[in-house]
């Protein structure tokens, strides 16, 4: 049952988007696709998390998730992983955060958003 939970995991183009809810809580404001992957944000009261999803699953490669809420320094979670980046979570308050994302050379990147 363990093998069909996982294959379930790894199936098809951005199977892990329930995983990213599980990794970050709050409730989903943007999803920011490139051709490699994803960075999904989420916000939970003050707080504003994010994560890169791997397009699929892999070898390890190098990934990368940034959340920087505006005065404050960039919280960043970059390495060579098979799946994900992440989660990383900033206390944003009422201001806006920038946030980041790379898989595999590729990447995705906002102005101030959540203003």
């Amino acid at each position: 049952m363990l093998a069909g939970a996982g294959m379930l995991l790894l199936g098809g183009p951005f199977a892990g988007s329930a995983q990213a809810a599980a990794l970050c809580p709050g409730h989903q404001v943007r999803s920011l696709s490139f051709s490699t992957g994803k960075t999904v944000v989420y916000r939970n009261r003050d707080y504003v998390c994010a994560v890169t999803l791997a397009k699929s699953a892999g070898p390890r490669r190098s990934m990368s998730v940034g959340v920087q809420a505006r005065g404050s320094r960039a919280v960043v979670d970059r390495g060579d992983f098979t799946h994900h980046a992440g989660p990383v979570t900033v206390h944003a308050g009422h201001r806006c955060v920038r946030v980041t994302g790379h898989v595999g050379g590729k990447s995705t990147r906002t102005g101030w958003i959540l203003c």
